[in-house]
């Protein structure tokens, strides 16, 4: 059973499920799609914070995930777009700068493939273009971000475990660095995601098509989305600029905050 929402968080029905969103700041707007089995309240508050001074910043739980509810259709990366669209022109947004992190690199794909107009900018954080020309992480790091066992202490262990290098966490506290985070996905839907990411086909093909200015940002040292995933993205789309943050892991939106934010707003104010 879902939780209650926290005060602040709205829902929209949109195709066919009750879906959980929250709205920061105003002025242009900007959509945030999260990562595989990620739920809203894992975005840094202190990005969220530096985003929303300067644009209408919506995040939002995906299907089955967090407050979100969800129905028996097969997970897909084109339906989680096609959920983002709704939502959209639920909240009477035309058109929007669009940023996916990790899974969510992989819808906006999708949702700016599908439909073009709707998407002013486009960041790609920590993506991969799916497909065979992913570079895939290797087994012990998937075997980590996949086992939902144990305490949410010991869950949180393993995942500073993948989303950090090791060199980093010698000499940091991981848990001063991540927000506070009180929203849960079942391991049945977290397992319904990862079918529906590592099932993609991928867009390579399809790349050559996004007109819109593209920013692609990844960590060096990323062992869940290996950078050469970003690199190949970047090749593909027609004038996307590359940023990448060195030493930066999976979870540079957190390690790396100033690096990230400062690249991504000015991207945006470009």
């Amino acid at each position: 059973m879902l939780r209650l929402p926290e005060p602040d968080v709205k829902t929209a029905e949109v195709n066919g499920i009750t879906l959980a969103y929250r709205e920061i700041g105003s002025g242009y707007p900007l959509i945030l799609i999260n990562g595989f089995a990620s739920t809203m309240d894992t975005w840094n508050p202190p990005f969220l914070s530096a985003l929303s001074h300067q644009f209408r910043t919506t995040i939002f739980d995906n299907r089955g995930t967090g407050y979100t509810s969800d129905t028996d259709a097969p997970y897909s990366i084109s339906l989680f777009a096609e959920d983002t669209v709704a939502l959209m022109d639920t909240l009477g947004i035309a058109r929007a700068h669009i940023l996916g992190l990790s899974m969510g690199a992989s819808i906006a794909q999708e949702l700016v493939l599908a439909h073009p107009d709707r998407v002013e900018r486009l960041v790609l954080a920590a993506g991969t273009c799916g497909g065979p020309e992913m570079v895939p992480m290797r087994k012990e790091t998937w075997d980590r971000l996949a086992d939902k066992r144990g305490s949410p202490a010991e869950l949180a262990d393993r995942m500073f475990s993948v989303l950090f290098p090791k060199d980093w966490l010698a000499t940091h506290d991981p848990w001063q660095y991540c927000p506070e985070v009180h929203e849960t996905t079942s391991e049945e839907n977290a397992g319904r995601q990862a079918a529906a990411f590592f099932g993609w086909t991928g867009a390579w093909e399809r790349l050559p098509e996004i007109r819109c200015p593209a920013l692609v940002i990844t960590g060096t040292a990323d062992v869940v989305i290996p950078p050469e995933n970003s690199r190949n993205l970047a090749s593909r789309i027609p004038g996307a600029r590359l940023a990448e943050i060195p030493g930066a892991g999976h979870g540079m939106q957190y390690q790396s905050q100033r690096e990230f934010s400062g690249t991504v707003l000015e991207f945006l104010r470009d």
